[in-house]
């Protein structure tokens, strides 16, 4: 058996995954064991949990009772920020309204980024410049705004200490990566909550998928349901209270030219009359870095990074707008409609050519 599969063999033995503190691995910029430890389980398990991170457990559950409070709302109270209403790909999206794998997602969720001013449209301005903007705030939920925006500022600060401890353990500079991670931010947020669904109908909560940024900070509550694809099949990522499921997004993939792989995971929908909750944080690179830039890894790490993988059904680019801009159209099919009409036809276009075994493949993910 490889190393990677009695890894997550081990893994799957006692039902989790392992647990990284991110107090132990400090902000030194001396590689230490925990820093091996964590290339380590970055490189043969991909996902995570990560304790120590000082957020309180207070503030924690203040943000979980506001998105449970939003998604109480009446349906037309959740619909005066429709997620169709913007370019910028934010608001909420009701059950079945986001797409994953050619399938509607059984899930509701609201989108939030980082808030931004809007770059004017024009025909000089690449179209991924629609992505930045401001965020839509529910008008029968004030105090969400203010509970957003701090929760954005405060997992922000985990998330670069986590990229930094990455990169010391890759054997890089803390700082490798700050230009692409510098301000003006594109990090996004997703309040997510996933209706039960009776015995013989569709469990897609969301789809097999990769996430697109950097890092994923994902809280989830204490139902379950996420799971992380394995060599032996689909291992859970049962909850552990107050601490954060981390896994490595495509574009930490592209900056280690595949020595770290980005992980592929689903969530299934709970049963009739339980509700799941859960609220992710995607570490993403800044628009206005353009492209990701590979990092120069030592000999002994270079010599296992693989190369990036693509997706042929959903290819993977180095420019950052190009790959973000693409993977919101193909989710959001009605914001897309409504203000990208040419990334909407050449979707549409792309299916259409798909043979029955392709859009097996797209559904199934392969």
């Amino acid at each position: 058996m490889s190393t990677i599969a009695s890894a997550l063999a081990a893994s799957a033995a006692v039902n989790a995954l392992p647990v990284i503190n991110l107090e132990e691995l400090g902000d030194s910029e001396q590689h230490t064991p925990a820093h091996s430890r964590l290339a380590h389980i970055a490189r043969e398990t991909g996902f995570f949990y990560l304790e120590g991170h000082g957020i309180s457990p207070e503030h924690i559950a203040r943000l979980e009772a506001a998105a449970r409070q939003f998604f109480a709302l009446p349906a037309a109270a959740k619909q005066q920020i429709a997620i169709a209403q913007t370019r910028h790909f934010r608001g909420y999206t009701g059950v079945g309204g986001e797409i994953t794998r050619l399938q509607p997602d059984l899930r509701e969720q609201i989108d939030f980024g980082e808030e931004l001013p809007a770059v004017p449209p024009s025909p000089e301005t690449p179209q991924w410049w629609g992505l930045q903007g401001p965020n839509q705030w529910p008008q029968a939920q004030p105090t969400l705004q203010s509970e957003i925006l701090l929760w954005l500022d405060t997992t922000r600060a985990v998330a670069q200490r986590l990229l930094k401890a990455f990169l010391v353990a890759l054997e890089q500079p803390a700082t490798a990566l700050n230009q692409l991670v510098a301000s003006p931010h594109n990090h996004r947020l997703k309040i997510i909550h996933y209706p039960g669904q009776g015995s013989g109908q569709p469990d897609q909560g969301v789809a097999p998928h990769k996430d697109g940024g950097l890092l994923t900070l994902l809280l989830q509550d204490q139902v379950g349901g996420l799971q992380v694809q394995t060599p032996q099949g689909w291992l859970d990522v049962p909850p552990r209270k107050n601490a954060f499921v981390i896994n490595i997004g495509e574009m930490l993939e592209l900056a280690t030219n595949g020595y770290l792989r980005a992980n592929v995971h689903r969530v299934r929908s709970p049963g009739a009359g339980v509700s799941r909750y859960s609220i992710a944080y995607f570490f993403s690179p800044s628009l206005h870095a353009h492209e990701v830039p590979l990092l120069s890894l030592p000999a002994h790490l270079a010599s296992q990074a693989r190369g990036p993988e693509s997706d042929p059904l959903n290819p993977l680019f180095s420019h950052i707008g190009t790959n973000a801009l693409k993977g919101r159209v193909r989710s959001h099919l009605d914001v897309a409609q409504r203000f990208y009409p040419q990334q909407y036809a050449e979707h549409l276009a792309a299916l259409a050519s798909l043979d029955p075994a392709q859009k097996e493949a797209a559904q199934a993910y392969a």
